[in-house]
């Protein structure tokens, strides 16, 4: 495998940056869910195959819903493997959102179908993969394969607040995802502390103590 003379987190990422760092079997990695209240952090890592690109690969913060959600299918149906991975909200108190970030993204690309020569993180941190790897700021619109990582996090997490929502229509989590809202914050005063929240996220924590 060849090694390149850059840095582990890359800022400004040229073309030929990216291009270099492309070479091989890459994995693309991101996550979604560190700012939420409630529910999972949830990571994915992405294979793609160079012989079958996939068109309007994007950060998914960019792209609509519905785009999302065909791009979704159409990674698992063109990519060489796609895994996705989590911490629970248990884990993140006993943790930290942090740390159990960078376990869930351990646990994405362990599940890997295909062991990658390499690979590209998005944000400005890598944990240790036990393979050459790279934090690239912002890369989730740079970097094809965090493109569709961040596509597949974001689909697997939504999907997964619908269905909390469905289970607790009253917090409103199919409009807000978990995030600290003031609809979220009402309804934390109104109907108190699910299992599935954040316990040492401070709002949460806030509302235990009042009881």
């Amino acid at each position: 495998m060849t090694n390149f003379a850059l840095p582990t987190v890359i800022k400004n990422i040229t073309p030929e940056q990216v291009a270099l760092l492309s070479q091989g079997c890459i994995a693309g990695v991101d996550e979604v869910g560190r700012g939420p209240l409630v529910g999972d952090v949830v990571t994915a890592a992405v294979i793609l195959d160079p012989r079958r690109p996939i068109d309007g690969l994007n950060d998914s913060k960019k792209l609509s819903e519905k785009r999302r959600n065909a791009l979704y299918l159409t990674i698992y149906e063109n990519a060489l493997s796609v895994s996705v991975g989590r911490a629970s909200p248990q884990e993140i108190d006993e943790l930290n959102i942090l740390h159990a970030t960078m376990l869930a993204m351990q646990r994405a690309v362990a599940g890997l179908g295909i062991t990658p020569q390499r690979v590209l993180v998005d944000g400005n941190r890598v944990p240790d993969f036990g393979i050459q790897s790279h934090a690239i700021i912002k890369g989730d619109g740079l970097v094809s394969a965090i493109s569709a990582a961040s596509i597949i996090a974001k689909v697997v997490r939504d999907q997964e607040m619908l269905e909390l929502d469905a289970k607790h229509p009253q917090y409103g989590f199919a409009k807000h995802k978990g995030y600290p809202t003031k609809a979220h914050f009402d309804a934390l005063a109104e109907f108190g502390v699910l299992d599935e929240h954040r316990k040492s996220f401070k709002p949460v924590a806030d509302r235990l103590n009042q009881r």
